[in-house]
């Protein structure tokens, strides 16, 4: 797995709750706020906000996404490096499982 998000970008990435099944983080950007390659778990995303932002994966793959408040979705494991495209802060919780 690659780097922690929560130790190698705490400015955007919180853990919000943690225990032997779930990881909870709590996920802020700012408009235009780029992070660093990370990668997590299999998981569930709940955007909290609007958001669009851009991942760049570790092959130099680029994928736009969008989403709106209240959305939310599955997410294989996976390696990016996420990148604000939007015009307001957003935020998003990041249910990580662990089993």
């Amino acid at each position: 797995m690659a780097q922690d998000p929560a130790i190698v970008d705490s400015k955007h990435y919180t853990v919000d709750f943690e225990n032997d099944a779930v990881r909870v983080l709590r996920i802020r950007y700012a408009p235009g706020d780029k992070s660093v390659m990370h990668g997590h778990p299999k998981g569930v995303v709940v955007f909290l906000t609007d958001c669009k932002g851009r991942f760049t994966y570790p092959d130099g793959k680029t994928e736009d996404i969008e989403a709106k408040a209240g959305q939310t979705m599955f997410t294989e494991a996976t390696e990016h490096c996420p990148e604000s495209l939007s015009a307001r802060p957003f935020e998003v919780l990041q249910i990580e499982l662990k089993h």
